[in-house]
């Protein structure tokens, strides 16, 4: 009897699959976890975790990063649909690569979190005030989406500098002469 070993790098219908897994399950922990706060913090109230490092601090952010732009909010949320649509699109091309699987999935399931907040929370469709609650000392306050949203970018960064293609393929660019 044959063994037959499983791939190193996944198939195309596997990758799509296992995006849209990672996806729903970033935009759930988000939207759970924003629940939760939302259900039992005060607007303001904080919450020692691993104090003094880590602490739970329920905040209504109207704009983008560090609170810029809460004059345009309506404006993130056109670059987040337009973000999505983009990393969807490019999505059907995932095959071969777990690591593109992964970074495409986690950052479409961060956008969806926040876009979702923008959306359907008040003040008005589509200029929601996101929620963050994760605070640490020195640092913006921030949520389960926008940890996806960074740690994805870093590792897509990371695998654009290092040449590792979609489909799994690594480009050089020290070709000798």
């Amino acid at each position: 009897m044959s063994q037959t070993r499983p791939s190193p790098s996944p198939a195309r219908r596997t990758a799509l699959l296992v995006a849209a897994s990672v996806a729903v399950v970033a935009w759930g922990l988000d939207q759970l976890t924003k629940w939760w706060v939302v259900s039992t913090l005060s607007l303001g109230e904080e919450i020692a975790v691993l104090d003094p490092v880590l602490s739970w601090r329920f905040h209504l952010n109207p704009g983008a990063a560090f609170s810029l732009g809460t004059d345009h909010t309506w404006l993130f949320t056109l670059i987040m649909v337009v973000v999505l649509t983009v990393v969807v699109v490019n999505s059907r091309r995932l095959g071969g690569s777990w690591l593109w699987t992964l970074g495409l999935g986690g950052l479409a399931g961060g956008i969806a979190g926040n876009l979702t907040d923008r959306l359907f929370r008040p003040p008005s469709f589509g200029e929601g005030e996101v929620v963050d609650f994760i605070a640490v000392p020195h640092f913006a306050i921030f949520n389960i989406a926008d940890s996806f949203i960074v740690c994805s970018m870093i590792g897509i960064c990371a695998m654009l500098v290092f040449g590792l293609e979609m489909d799994g393929r690594r480009t050089r660019d020290d070709e000798e002469d």
